[in-house]
């Protein structure tokens, strides 16, 4: 499929590059492969800036939830977790209380009634992990949905536990990403995409946006990867290829089925294990994706939908929150039905 076709999406992004983000890389795979890949403006403004390229590795800030929970799935696969049991087994400080109900189900479907994060001002001098898993509950485990990272800093330190290895080195193990990875080092980055400017650390560039994760060393089960938007399709691929019929060896495929249907219910979007689904043409996947899509978005603009009945995915990462805190639904959407667009 020539790249010349999508000339939709190619306007949406060109539009967008030096007003809603710095940078972009845009990659559409159809079937298993990639049919569109672009880079798009520069790590920053100013004297200071680098092109971008399609293997520019991005904050992929929330994204990195879907990694986390690709783990503890293989780790349910291989035997060594249960997504039904009690998660207090690895985590003691839950034993005797409310939390002792939480299963690796629950926090994976953001059920576990943890609340949905912290102001980092009130932690700075505080463990963050320690903080979370002593944090009070906001509703009964399985009760409803609060998108949490809390919930995943938990699932976080339940793999450490259950690994005995540091997060940064159960990632690399499992994924054996040259470009993915925590903590990039100084050397690499004036070439990753800057963020927003904050009056606690300046120009955020080349170490995570997250206060929370930027707190616990750079690496937490809620944020702190970075990676190429190659990377996180690699990752898609492993659950839309048996959700659309074909053969994908990231997990067994009733386990990655399962992981893209609903585990709980929410009005804005339903939620399936790490995974969010479409509820409504109102997601950030827009209009003209299945009503059976997949797919996560993170704060610092990036993002990725998956369309099972057309067996299509698109990675659209950027550095958007570097323009501000604007909410970018709408650049998403524009993106997402630009796809479909040039397809027909």
């Amino acid at each position: 499929m020539r790249a010349s076709r999508f000339g939709r999406v190619d306007a949406v992004l060109r539009a967008a590059t030096g007003t809603r983000f710095t940078a972009a890389v845009a990659r559409i795979e159809r079937g298993g492969r990639m049919c569109f890949e672009r880079a798009y403006g520069a790590t920053r403004r100013g004297p200071h800036a680098q092109p971008v390229a399609v293997d520019t590795r991005f904050d992929l800030a929330s994204l990195t939830k879907l990694f986390v929970a690709t783990l503890a799935l293989d780790a349910v696969a291989r035997g060594r977790l249960e997504l039904d049991a009690p998660a207090a087994q690895w985590l003691p400080q839950w034993r005797g209380q409310p939390h002792a109900a939480i299963t690796l189900r629950d926090l994976l479907a953001h059920r576990s009634g943890m609340d949905s994060g912290a102001d980092y001002r009130t932690i700075l001098d505080r463990n963050v992990v320690d903080f979370t898993l002593h944090a009070p509950l906001l509703a009964t485990p399985g009760q409803r949905v609060i998108y949490s990272d809390l919930g995943f800093i938990a699932l976080g330190a339940l793999l450490e536990r259950a690994g005995a290895a540091a997060l940064p080195t159960l990632i690399a193990a499992r994924f054996g990403r040259p470009t993915l990875g925590f903590r990039p080092p100084a050397r690499e980055r004036a070439a990753i995409p800057a963020t927003e400017r904050d009056g606690w650390r300046g120009r955020v560039q080349g170490y995570v946006h997250d206060e929370k994760a930027y707190l616990m060393g750079g690496a937490g089960g809620h944020a702190g990867l970075f990676g190429t938007a190659a990377d996180v399709a690699w990752l898609t691929e492993g659950y839309l290829a048996p959700a659309a019929g074909r053969h994908a060896s990231l997990l067994p495929a009733d386990l990655a089925c399962a992981a893209v249907r609903e585990a709980a219910a929410d009005p804005t979007l339903r939620r399936g294990l790490g995974w969010a689904l479409k509820t409504s043409d109102e997601n950030s996947c827009g209009a003209r994706f299945d009503a059976r899509s997949f797919g996560h978005t993170g704060f610092v603009g990036t993002c990725v939908w998956a369309d099972p009945h057309r067996d299509l995915q698109g990675v659209l990462l950027t550095n958007s929150v570097y323009f501000g805190r604007r909410d970018t639904r709408d650049l998403r959407a524009a993106f997402y039905d630009a796809i479909v667009a040039d397809l027909a």
